[in-house]
């Protein structure tokens, strides 16, 4: 019996008509409740106006001359509501006194000014945050606006069906809650001039149009605003990117400096009752806050160049969205009777409100940026290891040669270490700095090593996907594109003909001088079964390759480091280094660690993510191996050293061999993968930007087969650019 009563509840509510719910809603309203009822009741109304279900007749007998074709049902609701309230003029007049009172007793100064605007610099601060909204919602006693907007509209679609009410609607609101007009006060001893002047003023300016205190609000948030942009814009840390290393900037002369004074001359143009003035001090505040997102823009640019730092990039992101909701604000402030702009500054600020509570934006966004830290920071070292033309092909496959013969070396001592039987954290530790070796020579030898070229050449494509909008651009992409896979293909091609062979011949050499075998049979037969593509040789390629993903980001952090904190110029004119080196020594050692901090620092993670990384996944999740395809292939060759050419008959090595064909597809498409879609998301791209470019890719592989593996002259690809 009890189980049935909720049951029976939910069908009493749901016989009752969405009119009849209604009517008992407005007749229940009443202007001099507390704030906590009043805030409640309206929450009520706005879920009304949220419910779906079937209107009285009278609703669909209303006539909708600017409804669009598709009609939002909210659209229907709120018409309903106001067809009711017209009928009914006490409960019109109640509930326009409740939400004028209301609003009067809200302070919107947090909606106008905060909502959207982040808090925290770290990603962990304003997560918490988050997630403890999410579990504890606002309660509806809070005299915030911003409290009051979060529980009236919690749907994403709000926005949109606010800001596309009809132009009836708009007036019909903003008459319910327009203050009742006063009866016009006549005064003996004023001339008839001098009232048509009043009359005027009053015309012009802007406070006359706003019902209650809105347009004080406004104003008020604009002083809040303007004050938090040049207290940010005047920091040095603003201030020392605005300058260059050869002149600074005079401060008087920055748009920061002016932008208070300029709201000030606005509110006296207002107060004075002067419209041709104040129009053009609105003009010149307009100027003002353009040339400070033009700054931000060049402070940006500055960070990107040298050096990026997560609480300068979060302060002057937060001042830029500042400036735009100042312009916001000022367009609505002068705008006081279009009712347009006003739907349409709600909207805004009910998307920004549901924007600083969800966890999903606050990911994206961070996502973005660091997105775009990283790509910024990898696409000039991504650009050597791109070949676009034959010279370039060719020397990268010296370069992939050079890599397979010290990654053959580096085979061999991975077989003595795993041949020590050492503690697993202990293995994982030495066969890093094993590789860590292995890659430093490759790199200070400028040897290359295939499957490390993804995540760097990804970012060099994200810069040239700002150009894609155009013809020219989206050839030059494509160019890009296939290059790269022509390269990659060098480079595997480079490692393994290199590193089989020469494993193959250490074996062979040490068995016909020695007559010893540098694995055990048993060995061998384990290593081949290990690489079988039946196996879970393809998973652990794939988590292969995001290791090699990540190395990419150590990387571009030692670079954004070493240039954010001038390493380079510390070095330079460092006393010492100058006194034994000499001017000229001192700056070739910079320079020398400038260029090569990056490379370093990357080839070290990457030996440690490969040598750790598998000893930690096995220790707290499950079993996890290294599957690299050059290493992989010298380990074949060992193999078949040992265990001679009866070998070749069996299904065990060529097994063997197929995976690790698929580690060099899933090596390079994974650790390529993660990185481009990081430089997306720093583009700010989605799949209907990205569908043009994959048409031209194919049409260019449809028309140029070859060029994916060998280099063609530009002649023969003139009919692509066009």
């Amino acid at each position: 019996m009890f189980r049935s009563i909720p049951t029976l509840w939910k069908k009493w509510r749901a016989s009752r008509s969405a009119g009849q719910q209604l009517d008992a809603l407005l007749a229940s309203a009443d202007a001099d409740a507390p704030y906590a009822e009043r805030s409640d009741w309206l929450i009520e109304l706005a879920h009304w106006i949220h419910r779906r279900g079937k209107l009285d007749a009278d609703a669909a007998s209303e006539p909708t001359p600017d409804a669009p074709q598709r009609t939002p049902p909210e659209h229907v609701r709120v018409r309903y509501l106001l067809h009711v309230l017209d009928r009914n003029p006490a409960w019109k007049a109640n509930v326009g006194a409740m939400v004028r009172k209301l609003l009067r007793d809200s302070d919107s100064i947090s909606l106008l000014c905060d909502a959207g605007m982040p808090v925290h610099s770290g990603l962990l601060g304003a997560l918490v945050e988050r997630v403890q909204a999410q579990l504890i919602p606002p309660a509806p006693n809070r005299r915030d606006l911003a409290a009051l907007v979060t529980l009236m509209f919690p749907a994403a679609h709000d926005p949109e069906w606010i800001a596309t009410l009809p132009a009836d609607l708009l007036k019909r609101l903003q008459a319910l809650i327009a203050e009742p007009a006063p009866a016009p006060a006549i005064a003996e001893n004023v001339g008839s001039a001098e009232a048509a002047q009043n009359a005027q003023t009053a015309q012009a300016t802007p406070a006359a149009r706003l019902p209650g205190d809105f347009s004080l609000d406004l104003l008020t948030a604009l002083h809040n605003l303007t004050c938090q942009i040049s207290s940010t814009g005047l920091s040095p840390t603003v201030r020392s990117r605005l300058s260059s290393d050869d002149a600074r900037v005079a401060v008087e002369k920055l748009p920061f400096f002016r932008l208070t004074r300029a709201l000030l001359a606005v509110e006296n143009a207002r107060d004075a009752g002067e419209p041709a003035r104040l129009l053009q001090e609105v003009s010149w505040l307009r100027l003002l806050l353009d040339d400070c997102r033009k700054a931000t823009d060049d402070v940006f640019a500055h960070l990107y160049r040298h050096g990026v730092r997560v609480d300068t990039v979060f302060q002057v992101e937060r001042m830029r969205m500042r400036i735009v909701r100042a312009e916001r604000l000022l367009d609505a402030w002068m705008a006081a009777d279009d009712a347009p702009t006003q739907a349409r500054l709600v909207a805004d600020l009910i998307s920004a409100n549901q924007r600083s509570q969800s966890v999903s934006h606050l990911v994206r966004s961070n996502f973005a940026l660091l997105s775009r830290k990283v790509v910024e920071l990898s696409a000039d070292t991504g650009e050597h290891y791109i070949a676009r033309d034959r010279a370039e092909y060719l020397t990268m496959l010296r370069m992939a040669a050079g890599g397979g013969l010290v990654t053959a070396v580096t085979v061999y001592v991975k077989f003595g270490v795993t041949g020590a039987h050492l503690p697993s954290m202990i293995e994982g530790l030495f066969a890093g700095i094993n590789y860590a070796a292995s890659f430093l020579v490759m790199h200070f030898c400028h040897f290359s090593l295939a499957t490390k070229q993804p995540a760097m050449t990804a970012p060099t494509l994200a810069r040239e996907l700002d150009g894609t909008n155009v013809a020219a651009g989206r050839a030059r992409f494509v160019s890009s594109v296939v290059a790269l896979i022509r390269t990659q293909a060098a480079a595997v091609l480079g490692n393994v003909l290199l590193v089989f062979p020469a494993c193959l011949a250490i074996q062979l050499a040490c068995g016909w001088l020695f007559h010893v075998n540098l694995i055990s049979p048993a060995k061998a037969h384990a290593t081949l079964q290990s690489f079988s593509l039946l196996g879970p040789t393809p998973l652990y390629a794939a988590l292969t390759g995001v290791l090699l993903w990540a190395s990419s980001l150590f990387a571009g952090w030692a670079d954004n480091w070493f240039v954010l904190h001038r390493v380079e110029d510390a070095l330079a004119w460092n006393r010492r280094l100058r006194m034994t080196l000499g001017a000229s020594g001192a700056a070739r050692l910079a320079r020398f660690c400038r260029v090569n901090a990056a490379g370093v620092w990357g080839n070290l993670a990457l030996g440690m993510l490969l040598g750790l990384g598998p000893a930690i996944v096995s220790a707290v999740a499950f079993h996890f191996e290294v599957r690299h395809v050059t290493l992989s292939a010298g380990s074949i060759g060992v193999a078949l050293g040992v265990l001679g050419t009866r070998t070749l008959g069996s299904g065990e090595l060529w097994w063997a061999v197929a995976g690790v064909a698929s580690m060099a597809v899933l090596n390079v498409t994974v650790s390529f993968a993660l990185a481009l879609h990081m430089a997306l998301r720093s583009r700010d791209l989605g799949r209907r930007d990205v569908r043009p470019l994959m048409r031209a890719f194919w049409r260019r592989v449809r028309r140029h087969p070859m060029s994916l593996v060998w280099p063609i002259r530009r002649g023969e690809l003139r009919e692509d650019n066009e």
